[in-house]
């Protein structure tokens, strides 16, 4: 090879650039694992190799992961996991009988008998059909098929999968704002319109219905509205939506021509007096006539939420009510891209529907874990709100549902022309500051959308009591001092 091509092959530019990558990928935000959770993994790193800080360890509050912070597995679930893992385990007395015969189920229903099998695309039948019973006891009775539920790598998936059914050429979708970033992600990948409604702070995060029409108004300008997507219990603002709110939202969507999208991962998180979950689908079905016959709703539950907390397994599923059939077939034919859900995901959503019964040797241990797992999270919803009401410059609604605070902050003119020197979002610039003195890691709520003028941070009620305790104090007194600095 001569100087001459041995120059030519040094210049070679790369086929994939940043300047010739997709541009919606780079359009794709998620701040629940942005900035502020790769400089907390630095910080971790530096305390390791004994670079001193202000603080001991990092306290990672930006995350639903239950396990990550210290949240023991249920022990009937990691039971029947182990046996269908490991099947030589069924002849061990270490197991009790109820966890050996749900095991047997799901490895009967298997092909070659084995969880390292694929299975159907939809999921394992036998799971589906539990799935099914489940949402009709759960409902009150109100029918439900197999054949319309869909198994996927937890919810996530499948919100994604139905999202690319119904986004076609300046395809509307509204979101609530504050909203879990998953959507706004997928619809930048999408290329669809993303329509904003705002919840009402003011009212303990309620979605009026006024605000739904504005945002639909407002849309109708520069795309086709087509969708709408609810999460209730809320993520990141934890409202539970009363029966009343719910029947509303219905007849908005029937009357506009909208797909619901319901997003019930947390309905299991429900702790504030008079707060009671109602699924979408139950609600829609009482209504009657047109609305349960002709509205298309699609819910979805996950295991990784919940009293489960099982993240790592991606075990979660979609109900789809009203679907065109067509339409339904082309839902099974994208999955089947994708081959299948994983199966001990699968097998861990079995046992989320199928838990121990009355009378069943795992009965009553498995309900203390649970009510155990519910009740502290319920103490530590109340004493988030408690003390961060108590710092003046600081509000907090009531954490009705789900695993989270959305705290509004109040920010002082000095720290927010910082954060424009610095181009960063002024509720970016706390957190960041927050976590570089205290190691405590929140997600600003600028990664979730917030009114114009408002700061936010989004902080998980998953850490052991204790460290919470420590966490809400350090956090009020870096408040104090921050605000202070930039008066």
């Amino acid at each position: 090879m001569n100087i001459k091509q041995l120059k030519k092959q040094e210049i070679r530019e790369k086929v994939l650039t940043i300047d010739t990558m997709n541009p919606r990928v780079k359009n794709i935000e998620y701040a629940v694992r942005g900035p502020i959770l790769l400089r907390a993994m630095e910080l971790e790193r530096e305390l390791k190799q004994g670079v001193k800080k202000p603080f001991t360890e990092i306290i990672r509050a930006n995350i639903g992961d239950a396990h990550a912070m210290g949240q023991k597995p249920i022990t009937f679930l990691r039971q029947v996991l182990a046996l269908c893992l490991y099947p030589d385990l069924l002849s061990s007395s270490s197991f009790p009988e109820d966890a050996k015969k749900r095991a047997e189920r799901i490895l009967q229903a298997c092909e070659g008998h084995s969880v390292g099998a694929y299975s159907a695309s939809p999921g394992i039948h036998v799971i589906r059909e539990d799935v099914a019973r489940y949402i009709e006891q759960r409902d009150g009775g109100i029918p439900s098929s197999p054949e319309n539920i869909f198994l996927s790598t937890g919810a996530s998936q499948a919100i994604v999968t139905v999202l690319k059914l119904l986004v076609a050429s300046r395809t509307g979708v509204m979101i609530p704002i504050p909203q879990y970033p998953l959507y706004s992600a997928t619809l930048a990948d999408l290329n669809a319109v993303q329509i904003n409604y705002y919840l009402d702070e003011e009212h303990q995060w309620a979605l009026d219905m006024a605000e739904l029409k504005r945002a639909l108004e407002q849309a109708r300008n520069s795309c086709e509205p087509r969708v709408l997507c609810v999460i209730n219990p809320g993520n990141p603002t934890g409202q539970v939506l009363s029966r009343e709110n719910i029947e509303s939202v219905i007849r908005f969507a029937f009357e506009e021509h909208l797909f619901l999208l319901a997003d019930e991962v947390y309905q299991d998180n429900v702790y504030a007096e008079g707060s009671k979950f109602h699924s979408f689908k139950k609600v829609l079905m009482e209504m009657g006539s047109p609305y349960s016959e002709q509205l298309e709703l699609a819910s979805f539950h996950s295991c990784s939420k919940g009293y489960m907390g099982e993240c790592g397994f991606r075990g979660g599923y979609t109900e789809v009510v009203n679907m065109d059939p067509a339409v339904q077939q082309q839902m099974l034919k994208l999955m089947s891209v994708m081959l299948c859900p994983p199966v001990p995901g699968q097998a861990l959503m079995n046992m989320v529907v199928n838990p121990p019964q009355p009378g069943e040797p795992s009965y009553q241990q498995f309900q203390k874990e649970k009510k155990t797992v519910l009740a502290d999270l319920m103490e530590k919803a109340l004493l988030t709100e408690k003390i961060f009401n108590q710092q003046p410059g600081i509000r907090c609604n009531p954490v009705q549902g789900a695993m989270y605070s959305f705290p509004q902050i109040q920010l002082p003119p000095k720290a927010l022309e910082r954060a424009k020197e610095l181009g960063q979002a002024a509720d970016m610039f706390f957190c960041m500051q927050l976590l570089e003195e205290t190691g405590i890691c929140v997600v600003p709520g600028s990664g979730f959308g917030q009114k114009e003028g408002t700061y936010h941070f989004r902080m998980t009620l998953l850490p052991p009591m204790e460290k919470l305790k420590t966490l809400l104090n350090k956090l009020s007194q870096f408040y104090v001092k921050f605000t202070q600095q930039y008066s």
